[in-house]
């Protein structure tokens, strides 16, 4: 298994390790539902080097950019802005979702997924043939998230005086560079933080001194439950290349306007809007005992869906999920748990904002 610049750092913190997208990664540190609460409360740190840093420079840049993703990366115009988007095959099914990042118009940085960074690159680089746009990973960097209430305040306390003013100002979806860093404000939790990208060599540096600052190691466990509470998909289970963005929640991440950009899945996704969106991601809540999981099947009168994300919720104290389901479904569900047919209620995502439930979802 490949392993990050902080492998050693997990280690001697007692964590324990598992194969994640063919990374040795951080599952706990001894407790994934304290690690969730800190994120929740206080603030909590992630080792995300496996996630996959790519360049992309050149004078053709701009015009590629607005071709490969669904997304418009003309509303980008000061350097640090970035936007979420999806990269769709012709079918309209989604390759990725990522994070583009505006650096100039001949510089965009995206951030993709690790399980499938070789994938990714190989498609960038091919769709990038024959124009004036190079391709690098950045292969030298590592990438540590900080997420929750106070996260803000606490890495504002570890940037020199001389550069703290271009992060305080910094809002949401936006990123600038400063003491050797490229701070984004972003992150995959539904809490305020940045995802800090850094020189390999120094990422153990900076990880014990945010430690030392007060945030506490989380693992791979407490970001998925935390990511599910925010109501955020994850690749390989919400979707994927079988599944488009106006199936899986993720319509506002595609810019049908202005109609002249070509951007690749376009008209795939242009003849499902025409003749109707056949499944839709929803929201759902078990409020008796059990657990909904992966794979668990939805029944509906009109049909049968699947449960795509499931957990038990931390915060909630109840099982929460996302599922894909005929987008004609009643109010009517159930989920088959092993045989046995449960009642759960549909909700719109998020499950939990502001650290608490979301409007909308009944305790």
């Amino acid at each position: 298994m490949k392993q990050t610049a902080l492998n050693a750092a997990h280690r001697a913190a007692g964590a324990r390790m598992v194969d994640f997208g063919g990374w040795e990664m951080p599952l706990h540190y001894g407790s994934q539902v304290d690690e969730h609460h800190q994120v929740r409360e206080r603030v909590g740190l992630f080792d995300v080097s496996h996630m996959c840093v790519v360049d992309l420079k050149g004078e053709d840049c701009s015009a590629f950019m607005r071709r490969l993703v669904a997304n418009d990366v003309a509303k980008l115009k000061s350097p640090g802005k970035a936007l979420y988007t999806c990269m769709l095959n012709p079918e309209g099914g989604v390759i990725d979702d990522l994070i583009v990042y505006f650096m100039s118009p001949t510089h965009f940085r995206i951030v993709v997924n690790a399980g499938t960074r070789e994938k990714d690159l190989a498609w960038i680089r091919q769709q990038a043939s024959g124009t004036a746009v190079t391709v690098r990973e950045r292969s030298d960097l590592s990438m540590i998230a900080v997420q929750g209430p106070q996260a803000r305040e606490l890495v504002l306390g570890l940037i020199s005086e001389a550069e703290r003013a271009a992060v305080e100002a910094l809002t949401r979806f936006s990123a600038a560079e400063a003491d050797g860093l490229f701070l984004a404000r972003t992150g995959y939790t539904g809490e305020d933080g940045f995802e800090i990208v850094m020189p390999s060599e120094v990422a153990e540096q900076w990880w014990n001194r945010l430690i030392a600052a007060g945030a506490k190691p989380a693992g791979l466990g407490a970001r998925d439950t935390l990511r599910l509470e925010a109501g955020m998909n994850l690749y390989g289970q919400d979707m994927d290349e079988s599944i488009s963005p106006l199936e899986c929640g993720l319509a506002w991440t595609v810019a049908m306007d202005p109609p002249e950009r070509e951007f690749i899945g376009r008209q795939a996704l242009q003849r499902q809007r025409d003749q109707g969106v056949p499944r839709a991601l929803i929201g759902l809540v078990l409020d008796q005992r059990g657990v909904l999981r992966h794979g668990q099947l939805v029944r509906c009168a009109q049909g049968e869906g699947q449960v795509t994300s499931g957990t038990f919720s931390p915060t909630l104290g109840k099982s929460i999920a996302l599922a894909l389901v005929p987008n004609a479904h009643d109010e009517h569900l159930e989920v088959d748990m092993r045989g046995k047919l449960l009642p759960v209620r549909k909700v719109k995502p998020p499950f939990v904002k502001g650290g608490k439930a979301a409007p909308g979802i009944e305790l």
